[in-house]
Formats: structure tokens, sequence, C-alpha cells
């Protein structure tokens, strides 16, 4: 009998030593072939684009101007696009929900043991949803908080106050009015049941929604 064809792997991570232990491990799987490795978002983008890959796993952060979650978005609005499982250090909800968002079909943290990996690899390539059990928790935890739960939208807007961002320059990042920019922090303190941009940030920080 033929062996059935193995689940082709492009790898995207800008530390070239997280690049060579991932392709160290995943081809000790007899099933999976890993056919190239890449340290941008961009060079990700393009090679998925060609025949010949089933399963992207992508980080989150990029040396470069593009993140993960849009190289993900760029990577399966396409027909016929690979997979893509994010493998990331990054466990918020910002950058869950960016990843989730934007096609992604799985997500796992890094410190995965190496056969939880291959599952999910292989999860993700059947068209499953691949989740790490703590981020599976953390969605669970978003839908049982309901209202309050933070939209990705005022999720952003609180990642940015944290980096330090004031209310206009918010406004001009995201293409919003201060208006409204002012809107999504009233709301935000109403779910957080705080009073400050500052205890805004460490609500959101020690709930992890957002990343400091």
């Amino acid at each position: 009998m033929t062996a059935p064809a193995p689940i082709r792997l492009l790898l995207a991570d800008d530390h070239p030593v997280v690049r060579a232990g991932l392709r160290a491990v995943l081809e000790t799987e007899p099933d999976f072939a890993v056919v190239a490795d890449v340290p941008t978002a961009e060079e990700a983008v393009t090679l998925a684009a060609r025949p010949g890959v089933d399963v992207v796993l992508m980080d989150l952060r990029f040396g470069g101007e593009m993140r993960g979650s849009q190289a993900t978005a760029a990577i399966t609005a396409r027909p016929g696009a690979p997979r893509v499982l994010v493998l990331t250090t990054y466990d918020t909800d910002a950058d869950i929900l960016a990843a989730i968002e934007a096609g992604a079909t799985g997500y796992l943290l890094k410190d995965a043991p190496p056969e939880e990996l291959a599952a999910a690899v292989r999860t993700a390539a059947a068209g499953r949803s691949a989740l790490a059990p703590t981020v599976a928790l953390r969605l669970m935890d978003r839908v049982r908080d309901g209202a309050a739960a933070l939209s990705r939208r005022e999720t952003e807007v609180l990642q940015l106050v944290a980096d330090g961002l004031s209310n206009a320059e918010v406004s001009k990042r995201l293409f919003l009015s201060q208006a409204t920019v002012k809107s999504h922090l009233v709301h935000i303190y109403a779910k957080l049941a705080v009073d400050s941009r500052t205890a805004a940030v460490a609500a959101a920080t020690a709930r992890g929604l957002i990343r400091r």
C-alpha cells in the first residue's frame, strides 16, 4: 500500500534558534515534512500562497511591520489556503482573539510538549480546532463573563493605552475619533469596575486581558 502524503509544514518565527528547534522536533514525526522556515510574516504570506503547504506554524511577534495575526488573515483569506496554527509565548485575550478572528485554526503555546505540538498539527491539518488547554479555558471564561468581557476593539484601545499612547494617539492608530476612544474607555472602566486609565490597565493586566 502507498503511504499517505506527509503533512507539509511552513515555520514562521523571527528567532533562528526557535525555527531550528521546531524543525528538529517536527522532522522526527514520520508523517510531517518541513518544506520551509522563514523569519518574517511577510515571507510566510508569500510562501503560503504557493502550492505545497498544508499547515503554517505562525508566531505572533516579528521584527518587521507585519504581525502574525495580520499574516494569518492574509493567508486564510485565499481560497484553498493552508491551515494556520499559532505557536507563541503570548496568551492574553488580545492576542488570542486577534489570532482566532484572523482565521487561525489553532493556538498553542511554545512551552507545549512535543507530543502536544504534533497532535495539534495533525488536528489543524484535518481542519479541526486545536487550542491549548489554557487558551480554551480563556475563551470559555470570556463566554461565562458575558457583558463583563472586553470587546476586541476595547481590548485594542486599552492595550495602546497600556503602551503609553494618549487618546489622540490611539485615535490616529485605530482610525477612530477621539470621542469614540473616550466612549470605549468609559465602557472599559464600567466593565472592569475602575475609574481611571491606570486602574484599568492594572486590572486588565492582572486578568491577562492585555500584556505589559
